[in-house]
C-alpha cells in the first residue's frame, strides 16, 4: 500500500475520542507488578475481562488467550511475514502514587505538555502504548482490507519483570510469524533503534564465622567480597558502541549474614548487573567474570547466572524505521527522532529471532515510578495512527 493509501484509511477510521476513552479505561484497570510476575492473576484478568473485550468491540475479534496467559489477536492471512505490534499489561505498583488508578483528565501544563494528560500507574511506561496498540488493530479492522501478510497484536503478560520469559512463550507457543515489530512503550513517540541487553549474575563468597572479639579464628567473607570487586573490576568490557556508549557491570545489592551481631560474617552475597551492547555474547561475558574469580584464595566463590536480556541494534535506514518515520512525520507535522536505550527491552529477544523489532510509543519515561504518572493524550492518538499507518504500508 502506498503511504497515501494509508494515511487516508487512518484519516478516515480513527476518532480521537474513542482512543481518549480506551486510555482511559485501561489506567482505571490496575494490573500491578507483584512478586507472582507473570503469574499474578490481577494481571491475567485486565487482559480477559478488560483487553480482550475492547478488542472485540474495536475489531468484531477478542483473540485468543495463549496457555500462559498472553493475548494473541491476528487480523489477515496466517501467512508468514506478519507485522507484529506487542503491548504490555503489567504496569510498576502503584507505591506511593496517590489515586494510582484513576484514570483522571488534568491540564498538561502541570507536566510541560500542551494539551489535556491522561493520569495512572504506567500511563507513560505501558499503557498509553497499549492503548494506541489496540486501536490501532481497530482502524486497520475497520479498512476491511485483503491484507498482504497478518497483523498481529500481541498483549505481554510482562512489563516489569525484566526477563524475556513471556516473549518467548510467545515465540515458541502461539506461531507468531513476522518479519517486523513494533514493541510498545514509552518513547515519547521517537524511535528507539536499539538498546543495551543484560545478565543478572549473583555471586556468594563464603568465609568462616567466628566471634567479633577473636576474628583471627573466622574468614571473614567481606573480605572476600573486597577480593572479588578487585578482580571484577578487571573484567574486560565491550567499548563505545553508536548512541549506547560502554558496556558496564555495576554491583546492585550486597548482603552479608549471619545476621548477628559481633559475629564475622561466613557469607557475602552480591548481585550484579552486566549490560550488553550489540554482538556481545552473554555467554561469553558471563565466563569472563567466572574466570575473574577463579581460586579466591582463602575463600570459596561461586557465580551463578540469572536472567538474560539480548541487546538490539536495528540500522536507521531499515524499511521498519523509515516507513516509521515517514508516518509520525505527515501524522504529525514533526521529524520523530532516533535514539538508542540503556536499558534491557524484549526487542533484543524478537531480533535475535529474526523479526526486525524497533521501539516507539507515547510517554516521557520522566514520570515512570514518579506519583505524577501521566501521558499527553494527543501523544497517545498519534501513536495509534502512527501504528496503524505502519502497519497499513508494511502489509497492506
Amino acid at each position: 500500500m502506498t503511504p497515501r493509501e494509508a494515511f487516508t484509511i487512518v484519516d478516515r477510521c480513527a476518532r480521537e475520542k474513542e482512543i481518549d476513552q480506551l486510555l482511559l479505561e485501561l489506567l482505571r484497570y490496575p494490573s500491578p507488578q507483584t512478586d507472582r510476575l507473570e503469574s499474578d492473576p490481577q494481571v491475567k484478568k485486565f487482559i480477559v475481562e478488560l483487553v480482550a473485550p475492547r478488542l472485540a468491540e474495536l475489531t468484531g475479534s477478542s483473540g485468543a488467550i495463549d496457555a500462559m496467559g498472553n493475548l494473541i489477536w491476528r487480523l489477515g492471512d496466517a501467512s508468514t511475514g506478519g507485522f507484529l505490534l506487542m503491548g504490555y499489561a503489567m504496569t510498576f505498583p502503584a507505591a506511593s502514587m496517590k489515586e494510582p488508578f484513576s484514570g483522571a483528565r488534568v491540564d498538561g501544563r502541570a507536566f510541560g505538555v500542551a494539551g489535556q494528560c491522561a493520569l495512572g500507574r504506567g500511563a507513560c511506561e505501558q499503557k498509553g502504548a497499549l492503548a494506541a496498540m489496540i486501536y490501532a488493530a481497530g482502524i486497520v479492522a475497520r479498512a476491511q482490507l485483503a491484507l498482504r501478510a497478518p497483523l498481529i497484536l500481541a498483549v505481554s503478560l510482562a512489563g516489569e519483570t525484566g526477563r524475556h520469559d513471556a516473549a518467548k512463550f510467545m515465540l515458541e507457543n502461539d506461531e507468531i510469524s513476522a518479519r517486523s515489530a513494533i514493541i510498545g512503550l514509552g518513547t515519547s513517540n521517537q524511535i528507539c533503534l536499539g538498546n543495551k541487553g543484560r545478565i543478572d549474575i549473583e555471586i556468594a563468597v563464603r568465609g568462616k564465622s567466628a566471634h567479633s572479639s577473636m576474628p583471627w579464628k573466622g574468614v571473614n567473607a567481606v573480605d572476600g567480597f573486597r577480593r572479588v570487586m578487585e578482580r571484577l573490576d578487571r573484567v574486560p568490557l565491550g567499548t563505545g558502541r553508536h548512541g549506547l556508549g560502554n558496556a558496564t557491570l555495576t554491583v546492585t545489592q550486597v548482603r552479608s549474614g549471619p545476621d548477628i551481631s559481633h559475629t564475622i560474617p561466613d557469607f557475602c552475597h552480591v548481585v550484579l548487573d552486566r549490560r550488553l551492547l550489540p554482538g556481545e555474547d552473554p555467554d561469553a561475558a558471563f565466563r569472563d567474570i567466572q574466570d575473574a574469580l577463579k581460586e579466591v584464595a582463602g575463600f570459596t566463590v561461586e557465580a551463578t547466572r540469572g536472567a538474560v536480556m539480548y541487546p538490539s541494534e536495528v540500522a536507521k535506514g531499515s524499511a521498519l524505521a523509515v516507513t516509521a518515520a515517514a508516518a509520525s512525520r505527515e501524522l504529525t507535522n514533526r521529524d520523530a527522532e532516533f535514539f538508542y536505550s540503556p536499558a534491557a527491552l524484549d526487542a533484543g529477544f524478537l531480533n535475535r529471532n529474526g523479526i526486525e523489532t524497533i521501539m516507539f510509543g507515547p510517554g516521557d519515561l520522566r514520570f515512570a515510578h514518579t506519583d505524577q504518572e501521566a501521558v499527553a493524550l494527543e501523544e497517545v492518538r498519534d501513536a495509534a495512527k502512527i501504528y496503524a499507518a505502519t502497519a497499513l504500508q508494511i502489509i497492506g
